[in-house]
């Protein structure tokens, strides 16, 4: 077999590949993205972003109905999202092989939670695979189509942060060639869940899972690696590499399917050792199972609950040696920040000036809540902006009059923004919502959106033009800014928190990173020295480009200001010539470089 190099997600990409898939639907975010994006590049794969994870997952249970293989991936709380479909998908089963990519993310680096999403496979009664490394990856994914088509069922595999990115050597096999389908069969019975036909597939629910269980005892991703019996431990996915890391003398069963569970399998390895521990990151997912089963064993009584594992924790929890595995390394602090040039510096500036209370949504823009802009007050969930601003002013009245708005990602409001717009038009609300259009979806690595005009697969497609959707909903007032001028930003914002109607600003102005932005030629500024009082107003913008320099009291002297303690400097290897900076300094001591 070839060998490659690949990381998690790509390796689920190959692995779907080759198990013959043909559509596939996902919704960007961390640590899912990479999976949908390596897709693109397979032949004979249809790959789309879609508006959010419940279509995307719609479309995947709609094509596994036409019979062919489909995938849906997510990170984890895109999983909240297509949650309604994902239950009844397991009353329905599949005619195509369909799986599901949760990608979880415990560390919580690029997410409002950590949830486990082990826990939706027990919900929902859905079989889950978790892959510990690349090759795993590849090979549980395409197992996972096969296991779904065996079954009836969808089937989940989850991943984590540190197994999404992580590069491995992966095996490439050829793709099984499957007969494409000419026509879909009707099957109402099957695919109608009124009530009637829901309790006879809820009836067929519980008898699959029996055969799943019996299937699991058997399974060959489960699998016992016997040493010193004195210490056994049953561990999957991630943890089970930290647990060779940190325990190679141990006894250790590794599950590569976490539900259902394999209960011989686990009863016999668990009568062979002397203390059996139970490894795995956030909830006690198979350590309340196992526990369930009359078993004695140690989990989180030891092992954290929070966070992700790794050797040094394992050990010290297990032996008591607090020794460390590495030595660390001091590294600088890197705090998070708008990029130079970002769009959306320009409104949180404008609406930090206007003390008004921003409620918040998820995206880079979410920076906005950092100093020194500190103008973004909640942050809940996708589209949650939206529908906080309302409750907050039908709970305060007339006292929120002016004095509450939203923001929202142009992708984000796709997602899930528009139905809570609709819900102000429809309540009589008064809230103004800013969306903040930058042309992509930035937070996650620039992937295309219904308003970009390109699909995921780079084709030309219809561009959804915001400010008639809004209007189309019943918003009167909509009006389109350039962010980057400030003094019109705020112009606006005071003029439309002013009305006593719903009304709509969208920010728009490219992401500072994109190729396009990038490559275009941009104006330069630099600082005045002899003009700046050190007010420090332009570092107020917390843009990276923008830096202090002290001066000593002589040079404060010669400059006729003794109490001035230091001058604002512009780089000009990170200024992106975005021009705030000049608009905010009112002493004229920002200026443009002239060629």
């Amino acid at each position: 077999m070839k060998k490659n190099f690949l990381s998690g997600n790509e390796a689920i990409a190959r692995g779907a590949y080759e198990a013959g898939l043909k559509v596939a639907s996902a919704y960007p975010g961390t640590p899912s993205t990479e999976i949908l994006e390596a897709l693109t590049t397979y032949e004979g794969v249809y790959s789309e972003w879609a508006p959010n994870e419940k279509v995307a997952l719609e479309v995947a249970i709609g094509a596994s109905f036409a019979g062919v293989r489909a995938m849906a991936s997510m990170k984890h709380v895109g999983l909240n999202v297509a949650a309604d479909p994902l239950f009844t998908a397991a009353y329905t089963g599949v005619v195509g092989g369909l799986v599901i990519i949760t990608a979880d993310d415990p560390e919580m680096h690029s997410s409002q939670n950590a949830q486990d999403n082990r826990n939706y496979a027990l919900a929902s009664k859905i079989p889950m695979l978790e892959p510990s490394d690349a090759e795993e990856c590849r090979r549980f994914t395409r197992l996972a189509f096969d296991l779904s088509e065996k079954f009836d069922t969808p089937v989940l595999v989850r991943t984590t942060t540190r197994v999404s990115h992580v590069k491995g050597i992966v095996y490439e096999e050829e793709p099984v060639k499957r007969e494409s389908p000419s026509e879909i069969q009707k099957m109402p019975e099957k695919f109608v869940m009124l009530p009637v036909n829901a309790r006879r597939r809820r009836v067929v629910l519980e008898e699959r899972l029996k055969k799943i269980r019996e299937f699991a005892e058997g399974f060959e991703e489960n699998r016992i690696f016997w040493s010193d019996k004195k210490i056994g431990i049953i561990t999957a996915g991630i943890s089970y590499l930290h647990v060779r890391d940190a325990l190679p003398e141990a006894s250790v069963l590794k599950l590569g399917m976490v539900y259902p569970l394999p209960e011989r399998l686990i009863r016999d390895f668990a009568s062979q050792v002397e203390r059996l521990y139970i490894v795995e990151e956030l909830d006690p997912f198979l350590e309340l199972q196992i526990k369930a089963m009359g078993i004695e064993c140690t989990g989180k009584e030891i092992i954290p609950a929070y966070g992700e594992l790794d050797a040094y924790k394992i050990r010290s929890a297990i032996t008591g040696e607090k020794r460390s595995f590495f030595e660390s390394v001091e590294i600088p602090p890197r705090p998070p920040a708008m990029c130079p040039g970002c769009p959306h510096r320009g409104v949180f500036y404008s609406l930090s000036k206007l003390k008004v209370f921003v409620s918040g949504d998820i995206g880079c823009y979410t920076l906005g809540a950092l100093k020194p802009l500190s103008a973004m007050d909640t942050c809940v969930c996708m589209g949650a902006s939206v529908s906080n601003a309302h409750g907050i002013e039908k709970a305060l009245g007339d006292k929120a009059r002016g004095r509450v708005v939203a923001v929202i990602g142009d992708s984000t409001f796709i997602h899930s923004g528009i139905t809570p717009l609709i819900d102000i038009v429809y309540n009589k609300g008064t809230s103004t919502i800013i969306i903040l259009d930058n042309r992509t979806t930035a937070m996650t690595g620039h992937q295309e959106n219904p308003v970009t005009g390109k699909t995921a697969m780079g084709e030309d497609t219809l561009e959804i033009d915001l400010a008639e959707l809004c209007r189309a909903i019943g918003v009167k007032r909509v009006t389109v800014v350039n962010p980057h001028d400030i003094d019109e930003v705020k112009r606006v914002l005071k003029e439309e928190l002013s009305v006593d109607e719903p009304s709509v600003i969208i920010s728009k102005a490219p992401c500072a990173l994109l190729p396009e932005e990038r490559r275009r030629k941009k104006p330069l500024y630099r600082v005045v020295y002899e003009k700046c009082t050190g007010c420090r107003v332009c570092l107020g913008l917390g843009c990276p480009a923008i830096s202090w320099k002290s001066i000593s009291e002589e040079e404060a002297k010669a400059r006729g200001r003794e109490k001035q303690k230091g001058v604002s400097i512009i780089s000009e290897v990170l200024c992106a010539g975005c021009g705030e900076c000049e608009i905010v300094c009112k002493y004229d001591a920002i200026v443009e470089v002239k060629e």
